[in-house]
Parts: C-alpha cells; structure tokens; sequence
C-alpha cells in the first residue's frame, strides 16, 4: 500500500542530516548500502541512477517500483543510512490514541508521522523519511517542546497503524463512519448471522452496508485484483483473487444475499429490479487515500444473481516495462518497435494477463507533445495525461471498428485499440498500419505465432499481415517469490528438464533457483506479486513469406525460435534460474502454451 508521504530517501548529492541518531551514519550513497547488504545488485543500481538520470525521481523509489528491492529492505537501508531505529512492525494495541488529538488524518499520512507512546517527555515517533526535520519540528511545538525519539517504519506499516489510531479515537468519540470502521469481514458476517430478522424488514441496513464496505476495504488492503461474492444453496460466498489465486474470505447467510446484491448494485448504478439478465457497472470509491476504480459484473445463476468486482488501482499501477518483469532484450526490442512510425503491433494472452498495461505502459513510453495519441478501450481502465480515450459503447452502435474509422480522421500518429475481435476492426487496423499510422491492439491467443493463423481466420488476407504486423508479444503472469522467505535449493534433472533446461546447460552454474517457502509477510503462501512472461516475436522475411503462404502456427513459431525468439517457458527458465519465480509456477503458467 503505497503512502503519499514526503520522498523515500534522499537526493543522491544531498548530505545525510541525522533528526535523532542511534548509532553510527553510514556514509555511503543509499545504493552502495543496498548492494553491501544484498538487496539488490550493482547492475540494478546502475539502472535505477539510468531510470533517475531520465526522468528523476529518488533512486530508492525507483529501485523499488522496479521489484528490485522491498519497502523493507529500502527502510532498513536508510535506517543504516541515517543511524536510525528500523521497526518491522507497530503493536497496534501499543498506540496510545490520545497521541493523535493534535494531529489530523491527512497530515499524518501526508507527512508520514505517528505519535505512539509519550512517557517520561520523551516522544516516540513512526517516521517513513528521515529528512522530515521539519516534521519533527512541529511535533516539538505540538507537544509542548517534548524530547522526539523518532523510529523508520515502511509506508504500508505506517498506514495502517494511521489508519488504525484514527478509526479507534473516532469510535471513542461516537463519529464513525461506516466506510471507515475496521470492523473485520468474519465479525460482521457473524452478527448478520445472529441477527433476528431479515435485513430487508428493518429499518437500519447498517450490518449489510458494512460488510460490503468492510469487504471492499479489505480487499483494498490486500491488493486483490477481483472479487467474487457467489450464492450458493445455503449461503452467499465471498472470494478474493491476488496473484492470480482464488480464496475464501467468509460466507454470509443465504437470507441476506438479496440486500448485499442490491447494496452493490446501487453503488454501481445498476438496475436492481433486473435480475434476469447480465448487467456491466463501475464503482468509484476512496480507500485510506487511495482512488480505486471497481469494474462491477453481475451474471444470473441457478442460486441468484453472481457479482465479480475488478479493482483497478490507479494509485499502484506501474507502468514502466522493466518494472513489469520484462527482461531488458524483450524491453530493448520492444522499444525498438513502439518508435516505428507505422505497422501493427499486437499483444496476445487470456483475459487478465497484464495486456493491457503492458500496452500502456509502452504509450507512457513514447507519450510526447509532438505526438498524437489516441485510444478506443473496452472500458477506459486507466486516464493517461496527454493521451485521448474513447470508450466503445455498443448499446448505441459504437464499436472498436466505428471508433477505429472515426479516429483515423483525427489525425492520429498512434492509436491503440482495446481488442480486435472482428474481421471489420481487422481490416481497419491494417489499413491504418498501411497508411502511415502505428497501431497498438489485442488479441486473444494462445501464443504469438497463433496470432497470425488467427488473424487470417478472421478473413484478413495473409499479404496484407505480412506487410503490417511487426511485432507480436504474448505474455502471461506469475506469482513472484516473496523476498523475505524464500529459500535456495538444488532443482532434480526432472524439474530442469520441465522447463527446457538440461542437466549439462552452462547456465546452471551460475543459476539462483529457489522455492516457495511461506512466512507472515506473504500469507504463507510464498509468493508476493507477480511479474510478466513475454515471449516477443518479431517477424524477419522468412516468417513473412510463411504467414503468406498461409503454413500453420507451428512451423511460424518454429522459424522464430531459429531466429532467436524465447518463447515463454523459455522467458520463465530464465526467471526461475535467477531466482525470481520458482520452477513450479513456470510450468503452471507457461505449460499451456507448450506444443
């Protein structure tokens, strides 16, 4: 949970000033401490200083938003850094909330301070950056001049306990609101359960407002990326899905799920009186200082209406390629492509396998003045500055492929367009390619030499593909290992085979494979977040005459890999050799896309 607080560390020429030291500055720049810990790598700090000498920006944020290294191990460097007091953790029950009177909400996330425990005049604070002087400064005057002893704590650590101080001062003063009560999911689900009458014959729907806000809340926290809310014969089931894995969260009872529907439905706008067919909404809500967008889906089933809700927070996206776990060949090649001034370029892959933000994220890329860049999406997900976005709407007749015409007469030099699912929008997108314009678009295939055949399934003909297509990248995600439990281990010669790795491969030598272990920090899954396995087809003149002479995916992609293609279980070994992922989560990922 990112924090909109002051910056994670200091300007690379800045002096290190000491607020309250403990022990020892450390005198080396921020990387060389992070490097000498084994945080990250010297090749990773060079490319951060390459990210910052770019486009600014602090190099620990930076290393950071590259997966490079945790908030934690950014904190504990800069703790080193400054002779500062690290915590991993706040005793919630420890805080004394009286601390926070002086203070309100907003500044304490804004500033990145929590007053915790005042004894003795000495107070005791949780501070995220260490060059907040001034911060401290006030808290002097606030607390009558007090002795300020203060300690780094991670943004997302420091959030929730702001968030968990202010909601307890608030209930001892009897001005909750329900959006902000912390009241736990299983708790509320439990007193629905004693509640005596069904909800829709009291007055006060309080006990079902909650438990959809409590769910919504924690779902925010989490970052899950949907949720599911399933009636059942008996009950209504909540589920959330992170990383890509589904599971239960709690079940409510059955009489109430007619009032948790409708709930959901009046925050989407939808018709609640309908419920015989699908119905498509959006949600709009503010969680601890975060805006999130929920894109609302409700299907009728045997046992009542199904609701799946898709979080998309803008406020953690990042849309940077290398940060999305591209390897810096596919990103170089990429990058290559998107400065084209025309050809298609497409990406491929199942629903909710990052197409999307990988196509932003190349527009962020080559997002300039000078151009024009427009988009016709299937819903507008993210707002992108300097870019023009379209949402189709086919109620009323507006398509991928009307909107695709009509962009053309604004004098576009790039336009992406949210999915090709047509022969029409087909046949626009290659005559734009054509007629000078760079077209980014999606597809749904299995792999990148399946895109082809696709295409010309869909009526496209095959010289017009050869001549625009110049690039196509399928990708999928996997889960990353989490960085604070995983251990090394020696793979079987089965397990390397799996993956396409022999025993005798040099490579092994200087291999970091790991495995899942499980702690508190991941939810004893192993895993924390994913990244992208890409698999980038780039089609030389021979690929060219195979699309024309209409051969099969196959022998496309067997072309392509004698040109150098990797393809994804390839692009997987790699990450699993480097110690990213771990072997079993490149076979559950990329295994589909294996002749």
């Amino acid at each position: 949970m990112t924090i909109p607080a002051p910056p994670m560390g200091p300007p690379p020429s800045a002096p290190p000033p000491a607020p309250a030291m403990n022990s020892g500055v450390d005198a080396r720049l921020l990387g060389e401490i992070l490097v000498s810990e084994g945080a990250c790598t010297a090749q990773q700090v060079e490319d951060a200083l390459e990210i910052q000498a770019e486009r600014g920006g602090l190099i620990g944020e930076i290393l950071t938003q590259m997966d490079a290294i945790t908030q934690l191990q950014l904190t504990r460097a800069l703790g080193k850094q400054f002779g500062m007091e690290v915590e991993e953790k706040i005793d919630l029950d420890e805080i004394d909330v009286s601390l926070v009177g002086p203070l309100s909400m907003g500044y304490a996330k804004g500033a990145g301070v929590l007053p915790t425990l005042h004894e003795g005049g000495v107070l005791e604070v949780a501070l995220c950056n260490p060059l907040a002087v001034d911060v401290l400064d006030d808290l002097r005057v606030m607390y009558d001049q007090a002795t300020i002893e203060p300690y780094l704590v991670t943004p997302d650590i420091l959030h929730e306990a702001v968030n968990h101080a202010f909601d307890r001062r608030a209930r001892a003063d009897q001005v909750v609101d329900d959006m902000a009560k912390e009241d736990g999911v299983g708790d509320i689900a439990a007193e629905l359960e004693d509640a005596a009458k069904d909800i829709l014959d009291e007055d006060d729907e309080a006990p079902i407002i909650r438990l959809v806000n409590s769910v919504l809340n924690q779902a925010a926290k989490e970052k899950v990326s949907d949720v599911h809310i399933e009636p059942m014969e008996k009950y209504v089931l909540f589920r959330f899905r992170k990383d890509g894995v589904l599971r239960e969260i709690v079940r409510a009872p059955k009489r109430f799920q007619p009032a948790i529907t409708s709930r959901i439905k009046i925050m989407g706008n939808l018709n609640i009186a309908e419920k015989r067919l699908p119905q498509d909404g959006r949600i709009r809500i503010k969680v601890a200082g975060r805006d999130i967008d929920l894109r609302l889906s409700t299907i009728p089933t045997a046992h009542g209406e199904r609701i799946v809700m898709r979080l998309l927070d803008k406020t953690s996206t990042t849309l940077d390629l290398l940060a999305l776990g591209m390897r810096q060949e596919v990103v170089d090649m990429l990058d290559a492509l998107i400065r084209r001034p025309n050809g298609i370029i497409l990406c491929c892959g199942p629903t909710g396998s990052g197409k999307t933000t990988t196509l932003y994220s190349a527009l962020v890329t080559i997002n300039k003045p000078e151009v024009n860049i427009l988009t016709i999406e299937d819903p507008v997900e993210y707002q992108l500055e300097g870019v023009g976005q379209m949402q189709v709407l086919p109620k009323i007749g507006f398509t991928f492929a009307k909107g695709l015409r009509a962009t053309l007469r604004q004098d576009p030099d790039v336009v992406l367009v949210g999915e090709i699912r047509d022969l029409e929008t087909a046949e626009i997108a290659v005559q734009a390619s054509l007629t000078g314009h760079l077209v980014f678009s999606t597809v749904h295939t299995n792999d990148a030499a399946s895109t082809f055949t696709r295409m010309v399934d869909m009526g496209v003909e095959p010289f017009l593909l050869s001549s625009s297509i110049i690039g196509v990248l399928a990708q999928r995600l996997c889960r990353t290992l989490c960085r604070d439990c995983k251990e090394p281990y020696k793979p079987t010669g089965l397990e390397l085979e799996q993956i396409g790795v022999s025993s005798d491969d040099p490579r092994i030598a200087t291999a970091h494979f790991h495995r899942a272990k499980g702690c508190p920090e991941c939810g004893g899954s192993g895993y924390a977040g994913r990244m992208g396995l890409h698999e980038l087809l780039v089609p030389d003149e021979g690929v060219k005459r195979m699309v024309v002479d209409k051969e099969d995916a196959g022998a496309i992609k067997k072309a392509a890999l004698r040109a150098g293609m990797k393809t994804l279980l390839m692009d997987g070994a790699i990450k699993a050799m480097e110690g990213r992922t771990t072997i079993e989560e490149v076979m559950r990922i990329a295994t589909a896309a294996v002749d």
